[in-house]
């Protein structure tokens, strides 16, 4: 059955202007609906297609920081809304096989400025794109990109096929649109040693361990192994586990989740502490999510009339800030392509020189996050948690962090508009 289209009216504005441009975004993540919100406020025509059924709810907790990334979320008018969901922080406590405290980082290390869960940012994302006059289509996916001198004709997998002014891949490190436009991930994607997943349990698994909200997460290191687990923000029955093991790359299906039940059982059999309790529980999960830590590079943002943005472009699996990027990414892309109407040439390459610098500074702690969480030697352990256990060492790495996030940015104020009515076909 075809998805059905969910549309909104197009903004409005007074007098005429000339026909917006229209713009494909694959990708309802967290780049898709920012990027969908800002060019509508400007006066474009976004159209987002997501191979989900519907949004992710839930999902590990992300977080912004610094300046720049609090006054971009502020210009956009969703940080009241991201402060009301806010976790609050999730500190975490690394501990020994017996449950003893080894180190202890804080929320404010862990969480940045304003930590959300990534299914209430996309969500907060997407209800403020469809108040500005977003398009949305829920499970389907591109089949193919076809550049023209004046567009790009789009086939879809459900849908039947359309053609876009652009086309943006808002699609993440496996990127769909980069696949389709720039080539293969095996020319893009480096494997970075590690594999990460995520999963729901039920809070009470005979863990025996303080899973209240706030409290953060309990974790248990082995060389080159990860096994931790926290209270879920959404639910007070139900409680998150995290793991991360170091591994060259695997050949598995990415579609398979029992196969990678298997390379997690694998990886963390025999392990001391509550190890075997948190494999206990994959028997009946159903929202696991697992993947390589890996970091994506395209050498080039964009080719004619099609460009990438947030992790499609330039990412890292976890640990890269890449969710603050990706945010500000949309507000620039979407700010230079109204500054250049009719000229995304220029738009696009104003859009990649202004970031480009900015995110991959920020994806070099992706290329870390995998040797910080589970490193591969009892010194490296040892090492990690007396260095981060002194206050002098970790408040200069808070303070490098936000410093880390400023940059200059152009002011690219909205288009005056109307709020458009919904209008569901």
């Amino acid at each position: 059955m075809t998805a059905p289209f969910e549309r909104t009216a197009s903004p409005r504005t007074d007098g005429p202007r000339p026909a917006a441009r229209t713009v494909l975004i694959s990708g309802a993540g967290v780049a898709g609906p920012a990027l969908a919100h800002r060019l509508a406020r400007h006066g474009l025509r976004p159209t987002v297609v997501e191979i989900a059924p519907a949004l992710r709810p839930g999902g590990q907790a992300v977080d912004f920081r610094g300046g720049t990334q609090l006054r971009v979320l502020r210009q956009m008018g969703i940080f009241d809304e991201l402060h009301r969901v806010r976790t609050g922080g999730s500190p975490m406590t690394f501990v020994d096989a017996d449950g003893r405290e080894l180190l202890y980082l804080p929320a404010e290390f862990v969480g940045g400025d304003i930590e959300v869960l990534r299914g209430d940012l996309s969500r907060i994302l997407y209800e403020a794109s469809l108040e500005a006059g977003a398009e949305y289509v829920f499970g389907d996916s591109l089949t193919s990109l076809t550049e023209t001198t004046t567009g790009v004709d789009v086939t879809f997998r459900q849908a039947p096929p359309r053609t876009f002014d652009l086309v943006i891949g808002a699609d993440g490190l496996h990127s769909n649109v980069r696949r389709l436009a720039f080539g293969p991930d095996a020319d893009h994607v480096t494997h970075l040693g590690h594999y990460a997943a995520t999963w729901s349990l039920p809070r009470h698994s005979g863990l025996d361990l303080d899973l209240r909200p706030g409290a953060g997460s309990v974790g248990h290191n082995t060389p080159g192994r990860l096994a931790s687990v926290a209270a879920d923000h959404t639910d007070p029955a139900r409680a998150r586990a995290f793991l991360v093991f170091a591994s060259p790359e695997l050949a598995y299906d990415r579609h398979d989740p029992e196969a990678h039940k298997r390379l997690l059982r694998r990886a963390f059999a025999g392990l001391p502490w509550k190890v075997d309790r948190l494999l206990d529980s994959l028997d009946t999960a159903d929202d696991l999510y697992f993947d390589s830590i890996s970091r994506a590079d395209a050498p080039a943002w964009s080719a004619g009339r099609i460009a990438l943005l947030g992790d499609a472009a330039c990412g890292a699996t976890i640990g890269g800030m890449g969710t603050g990027t990706a945010v500000l990414g949309a507000y620039v892309l979407a700010g230079e392509l109204s500054r250049s109407p009719g000229d995304h040439r220029t738009a696009f390459t104003r859009y990649e020189s202004l970031l480009r610098g900015y995110a991959q500074d920020r994806q070099k702690g992706g290329d870390r996050t995998g040797r910080f969480l589970a490193p591969s030697s009892k010194l490296g352990l040892h090492l990690r948690n007396t260095l981060l256990g002194k206050p002098r060492i970790l408040s200069w790495m808070l303070k490098a962090a936000k410093d880390a996030t400023a940059l200059a940015l152009p002011d690219y104020p909205d288009r005056p508009v109307n709020s458009p009515s919904k209008q569901a076909h």
